[in-house]
């Protein structure tokens, strides 16, 4: 079974919402829409206080080069302008819309009618993407035009990442099983868009009915391939994932293009069929809500800009021993402060933690046993990282390669001493990130 070569971990998978089906939730009466949802730069606003939209109306326009349109998940009538906190905890612009009815701009096609042909150039589909305000939606939030655009005549392989990985997590399983021939067709699409003939589909084993599902889709399709992998955290990072399916490996500050591929979550390739195919903004994504003390785990069609509460409140109500409430899952998701807090479209997760699952254990002195180093899968030694954050050596910390860290957390899993290495090492990465940028 395929796999990458260093580090990595096993935890328990707790994939509770598997194999249950997709569920719409109902229309909240407010949504709250952030402007800034892409990796880069936040959206310019469009719309003004007091005017009415419609569902996949243009809200915010992409600010830069690395940016996304925000588009309104709702119709109805724009409230106000004023500031959220949004998962990361950060207080943010933000669109507020009171909901009337639910009516759709008029060139979005509504109906369940696959469509397989198309016959647009690689820069129309890039520029769709584009328009319908796309960005990867296994978390990192890169806008998917630019990843395109970057890799465009530089690769030979698609690879498209639907490990799910992180426990507890099944939206994209969900996802292949229903929406299998969509997908399919997101990819030729991409394959197009990147001007190449290999895609390979990467799945952990421990979805063998999407294995089996996408396997026989793909054996209608010129150049697609399912493979899959071993059950090894974190084998959705996107050098690991490279490594497993093609064994070539990302040099330190270079990207997957630079070694001949570009990598795809496989929400996002939906998202990219729906945007060329049926002329749709991304406004809504699937999320799994999830937790061991959850009445109801599931996997929900959530507009973007939708309460949490909504979410935990459709899946049950919240349980009376809850500790935390994580964005995503449990290994890269972070807490956040309330349930008000809004679906953004890198949000793949809502994870209810009981107050025993989510109690931190004391943090004692580190031992020097070396786990954290045998399961770094990037190979760093996470315990000197934490230590020249501690003391502020920024300079080590840059000639140790802290930026490289894709903030697992699976050194903080392993710690024996519990001690918060990630915590740490986040902060840490954080600041040299911008004395680099300074820097240049």
């Amino acid at each position: 079974m395929k796999t990458f070569k260093i580090g990595g971990i096993h935890p328990p998978q707790n994939k509770l919402s598997a194999n249950k089906g997709t569920e719409r939730l109902p229309l909240p009466k407010l949504v709250v829409i952030p402007l800034h949802q892409s990796l880069g730069a936040p959206s310019t606003l469009l719309v003004k206080k007091g005017e009415n939209v419609k569902v996949g109306s243009l809200l915010a326009k992409s600010s830069g080069f690395i940016s996304a349109n925000i588009h309104s998940s709702v119709s109805g009538k724009v409230t106000k302008i004023d500031k959220v906190l949004d998962s990361s905890g950060y207080r943010k612009d933000a669109v507020f819309i009171e909901v009337e009815g639910d009516e759709w701009e008029e060139s979005i096609d509504r109906t369940e009618k696959l469509i397989e042909e198309f016959n647009l150039s690689s820069e129309e589909i890039i520029a769709k993407i584009e328009q319908a305000g796309i960005v990867g939606l296994g978390g990192a939030t890169f806008p998917t035009n630019v990843k395109l655009m970057s890799g465009n005549g530089k690769i030979d392989t698609l690879i498209i990442n639907a490990t799910e990985c992180e426990p507890y997590l099944t939206d994209d399983h969900s996802l292949m099983l229903e929406k299998g021939r969509e997908i399919l067709i997101g990819i030729k699409i991409l394959m197009k868009a990147l001007g190449v003939n290999r895609a390979i589909i990467g799945i952990e084993n421990n979805k063998k009915d999407a294995i089996e599902h996408l396997s026989a889709l793909a054996s209608e399709y010129n150049g697609i391939e399912v493979v899959a992998l071993e059950v090894k955290y974190p084998q959705g990072g996107e050098k690991q994932l490279i490594d497993a399916l093609i064994g070539r490996q990302v040099p330190s500050g270079k990207l997957p293009a630079d070694v001949g591929t570009v990598v795809q979550n496989v929400g996002t390739t939906f998202a990219v069929y729906e945007a060329v195919q049926k002329n749709k903004p991304l406004f809504e994504r699937l999320v799994t809500v999830t937790g061991k003390s959850l009445s109801k785990p599931m996997d929900v069609w959530a507009r973007i800009g939708t309460p949490v509460r909504n979410l935990i409140e459709y899946a049950g109500g919240l349980p009376e021993n809850t500790g935390k409430i994580i964005a995503g899952g449990p290994m890269m998701g972070k807490a956040i402060i309330n349930m008000d807090v809004p679906v953004t479209k890198g949000m793949s997760g809502v994870l209810i933690l009981s107050d025993k699952e989510s109690l931190r254990k004391e943090s004692r002195n580190c031992i020097r046993c070396g786990k954290c180093v045998k399961i770094c899968p990037m190979g760093l030694v996470p315990s000197y990282l934490m230590t020249l954050t501690d003391f502020e050596e920024w300079e080590k910390a840059e000639n140790f390669n802290i930026t490289d860290c894709l903030e697992c957390g699976s050194c903080s899993y392993t710690c024996p001493s519990n001690r918060p290495l990630l915590d740490y090492i986040r902060l840490g990465k954080g600041k040299v990130n911008q004395i680099i940028r300074n820097r240049k």
